[in-house]
């Protein structure tokens, strides 16, 4: 089975500083891999990186294969082949992802297009206007008609990020990244957006890279993990024997710091 991502001695650098170094990591088709770390370890550069969207002050070096074809130095043109139809990626803050000047139907009606001209149909007038009803209604927005018509201002935090999972599974990609989803909202609408993209990629048969500082939350939700630390791999594995019997000093110190926070909120419950 081809890997849907394989990333092969990535190494990224700004200024000639470095800040990934010799990454290495595969996704298969279906499977949901995890990247932990700290801020600044590398963990939403290697995403920008799988997509091709880093930015032109960004050196990359090494070999990163989206479903076969090689991202770096790839043209704006095979990688928007790629965009959408292989991969997608939900941003960490929906308000800076979403488009402020535009309504949320039309924004979610782009990629709707662009997946019925890739099956060859023409998605527009009243079917895509149901259509784009329907892609809200599956990421359990309430009152979709309203929420359609709305401009990003005019609804919550999570009611955004859910609008950007919509528009990120519009084209039914293959791969999901989610870089950091949650960090901007509260507690239990985190916790709202986990299980929504728990049963979306598990309803989709999507594979899933999962970015995030969170330990608890990735372990509910992935496979395997990665732990970076400033930008190198410091440990991997399954989940459960990461977590469990962490072998690297840092990667103890974020699971005792994880287990110290579940007892303090324990505790004052």
């Amino acid at each position: 089975m081809t890997d849907l991502l394989d990333i092969n001695g990535l190494t990224l650098s700004a200024a000639a500083t470095p800040l990934v170094l010799n990454l290495s990591l595969t996704i298969a088709p279906g499977e949901r891999l995890g990247l932990i770390g700290e801020s600044g370890s590398g963990k939403s550069l290697t995403a920008m990186a799988a997509t091709g969207l880093l930015p032109r002050s960004i050196t990359a070096s090494g070999s990163v294969r989206l479903d076969g074809t090689q991202v770096i130095g790839a043209s704006d043109h095979a990688l928007n082949m790629l965009r959408g139809t292989v991969s997608a990626v939900v941003f960490q803050e929906p308000l800076t992802a979403l488009d402020p000047l535009m309504r949320l139907d039309r924004q979610v009606a782009e990629p709707l297009k662009r997946r019925s001209r890739r099956d060859g149909t023409d998605l527009s007038g009243t079917a895509l206007d149901r259509a784009v009803i329907d892609l809200l209604e599956q990421v359990a927005l309430p009152q979709p008609e309203r929420i359609a018509r709305a401009y990003p201002h005019e609804i919550s935090g999570g009611q955004r990020q859910r609008v950007a999972i919509a528009i990120a599974i519009a084209c039914r990609p293959q791969l999901l990244i989610a870089d950091e989803p949650t960090t901007a909202l509260d507690v239990t609408t985190q916790a709202e957006i986990i299980k929504l993209l728990d049963s979306l990629v598990r309803e989709r048969n999507m594979a899933l890279l999962f970015i995030s500082h969170d330990l608890p939350v990735v372990a509910g939700l992935v496979d395997r993990v990665i732990v970076l630390r400033r930008g190198e791999t410091v440990e991997q594995g399954p989940v459960k024997t990461v977590f469990a019997t962490p072998q690297h000093d840092y990667t103890k110190s974020l699971v005792a710091a994880a287990r110290s926070l579940d007892v303090a909120l324990g505790g004052a419950a």
